[in-house]
């Protein structure tokens, strides 16, 4: 082989390696960024066709509707949990510990992102509410299909408004 064939060569293997490398780098990157979407029925018996469940400590995304009389706040900090339900019927219980929207209720739509704790159990960092009643991403109104919001229901304390 003479000097110039071999320093094209050499050039060539060095772009090609320098290029694995990133693209290594890129995909290792990535992964700590995936969010995969999951109803609660998915969680609860698999997604798709081969019923492939997260693993305890993923990260992941979750959405469905609040069910009724299922959330719970701790008087002594900002811990709220609460169940949510799509049309499938499996029920599966958000852990979140911060603000929560103005926009959520019971029987509204969310979308909560965190880490599956057990096989029914999310421990959320980000819950968002949807901002009105036409808008849904895809995957909920997928997942959704076929029900119904829940009709929230009011206190005489809560129609009146709060005198501060």
């Amino acid at each position: 082989m003479n000097p110039r064939r071999k320093k094209r060569m050499t050039l060539l293997l060095a772009v090609v390696a320098g290029l694995s490398v990133m693209v290594g780098l890129v995909l290792y990157a990535l992964q700590q960024n995936i969010d995969l979407f999951y109803t609660p029925t998915e969680l609860v018996q698999g997604k798709g066709k081969d019923q492939i469940k997260p693993e305890v400590g993923q990260r992941l995304r979750i959405g469905g509707l609040v069910v009724p009389g299922t959330v719970k706040r701790d008087q002594q900090s900002l811990n709220v949990s609460f169940d949510l339900v799509d049309a499938g019927g499996e029920q599966v219980t958000v852990r979140f510990d911060g603000i929560l929207p103005d926009l959520f209720r019971e029987g509204q739509g969310i979308v909560a992102q965190g880490n599956l704790a057990d096989a029914r159990t999310i421990d959320a960092f980000e819950v968002l509410a949807k901002h009105d009643e036409e808008y849904m991403p895809p995957e909920v109104a997928e997942a959704l299909k076929g029900m119904e919001h829940f009709k929230p229901e009011y206190t005489e304390a809560q129609l009146k408004g709060s005198n501060l």
